[in-house]
């Protein structure tokens, strides 16, 4: 048997096969001597009859149309499709969870056998359901490593010892033995990869074109098309909690309970949009086919997708509902099960505000507007936290969301704390300081209050001047006003 090969009885995978093997993304494609490293260890590969693992998915999507040009000039481009790195297209792709579905067959078995299965991409995001909601291991590697676990196939072996696979001529081979030079990478980027390629993507050319055939209308702002399912006017100004007085909250819900580390893909997912999902759902009401639904960062100009998607990931582990990951929450006091969606819609009606509840390093990741603007959305008005990621908690702010830091040693675990409690956050009316303290009240449905005094993660006097205004976007309308108004 190859490395990485598996028997008709086990299936087409086995945990820890890469299943997909994909050279993506502005970061690593923009670096030519990797992309020609890549190229030249295909050109070796494929000499050696060497051919990708049949369970792997493979795919070439670089940041800029000069690299697909260098490596044709080069002579590159030959074998890397020869082994399955076609050009998909220029853009972040599976970077951003745009690997499309696996094959059938494939995703039945993951489904049905509970397979861990990994990808390999050249990437900068690797996070839980980021870069396919079926892949649970996520690698970043440069292009040319890429290339080889899509011949070597799997994640379980070592790479570095065992071989990649068999030769034509029947021998094995292994990574060192197709691995290219620095020399070799260096006389191909000499030759081939040169100032006039990147003049020519950066000067007047088709593309400009179709930007200005683009009919921008005789109005003097856009008009907004209601059928249109990818760019929707936003709701932000209109949806904005002013805090002019600022106010305790009282009578919040719990509506997600998170344990530490919680990225900003678990909040709001950059993967493509599945089927059955809540914003798939939504989709095909309006009448999108299942093959059109694309991803989350393609439809993040549609409100309405983006806060079906929230604490939506596939992965993302609600503490108050232990036996299901994804987007699940118990609505309180009924204890009824309903998606975090649903459970917003319901809080709404009956006028109560949210609360969301998580460890620490909460918000690590990318995608950052939009894990702040989703929860604002839902009805979220503040986060408790042992501790938060420096840019999503101004984000947060940035929403009018309250970051809310739990003392040292204070846990949602320490207080005890399953998600059926009512929550009060006092010591906000009239005002808070930069970094004050505030109180929260957690009361059990039989009484029980358990109460801890918190930080409010207003860092800086123009936070708290934006958290009073509901956030940034009414804040600097408020400024427009007044300039309009006084002039």
């Amino acid at each position: 048997m190859e490395a990485g090969g598996c028997t008709s009885a086990d299936g087409p995978v086995r945990d820890g096969d890469v299943v997909i093997a994909a050279i993506t993304s502005c970061t690593n494609t923009s670096n030519p001597s990797v992309m020609l490293a890549a190229g030249l260890l295909a050109q070796k590969a494929h000499e050696k009859g060497l051919r990708p693992k049949p369970w792997v998915k493979t795919s070439l999507s670089p940041g800029s149309r000069a690299v697909g040009a260098y490596l044709e000039r080069s002579g590159l481009m030959a074998p890397l499709e020869a082994l399955g790195f076609h050009v998909t297209g220029y853009g972040c792709m599976t970077c951003c969870g745009g690997s499309g579905a696996l094959p059938a067959d494939i995703a039945a078995d993951i489904e049905e056998n509970g397979r861990t299965v990994g990808a390999l991409l050249s990437g900068n995001r690797n996070f839980e359901g980021r870069v396919h909601p079926q892949v649970k291991l996520n690698y970043l590697g440069a292009p040319p490593l890429v290339v080889a676990y899509a011949l070597f196939g799997n994640l379980r072996e070592d790479i570095t010892t065992a071989p990649l696979g068999e030769g034509a001529d029947g021998m094995p081979v292994y990574l060192k033995d197709i691995w290219p030079s620095a020399g070799e990478i260096a006389e191909v980027a000499r030759a081939h990869v040169t100032a006039d390629l990147f003049a020519e993507g950066t000067s007047e050319n088709e593309s400009s074109a179709l930007w200005d055939a683009i009919d921008t209308g005789d109005g003097g702002a856009y008009e907004w098309d209601a059928d249109n399912t990818y760019i929707v006017k936003p709701p932000f100004l209109e949806t904005a909690v002013r805090q002019k007085p600022m106010a305790d909250i009282e009578g919040a819900a719990i509506l997600a309970v998170l344990g530490d580390n919680v990225t900003t893909d678990h909040i709001s997912p950059g993967a493509r949009i599945q089927s059955g999902s809540v914003a798939g759902e939504y989709l095909v009401g309006r009448g999108v086919a299942e093959s059109e639904f694309s991803g989350f960062l393609q439809r993040r100009a549609n409100h309405e997708v983006m806060m079906r998607g929230s604490f939506n990931n596939p992965h993302i582990q609600n503490e108050m509902t232990p036996d299901r990951r994804g987007g699940w929450t118990l609505h309180q006091p009924s204890g009824a099960a309903m998606t975090i969606f649903d459970a917003h819609l319901r809080y709404a009606d009956e006028g109560r505000p949210l609360i969301v509840v998580a460890g620490k390093e909460y918000g690590t990741g990318s995608s950052r507007d939009w894990a702040a603007r989703g929860p604002h959305l839902l009805g979220v008005r503040a986060i408790v936290a042992e501790g938060f990621e420096r840019i999503h908690r101004s984000n947060l702010v940035g929403m009018g969301v309250l970051p809310l830091q739990l003392p040292d040693g204070v846990t949602r675990l320490t207080l005890g704390l399953d998600g059926t409690e009512t929550v009060a956050v006092r010591g906000l009316a009239g005002g808070v300081r930069v970094r004050g303290e505030a109180m929260i009240r957690f009361t059990k449905p039989g009484g029980q209050v358990t109460e801890t005094p918190v930080i409010c993660r207003l860092d800086t006097a123009r936070e708290i001047a934006w958290f009073e205004s509901g956030g940034v976007m009414p804040y600097v309308l408020d400024k427009f006003s007044a300039v309009g108004h006084n002039g």
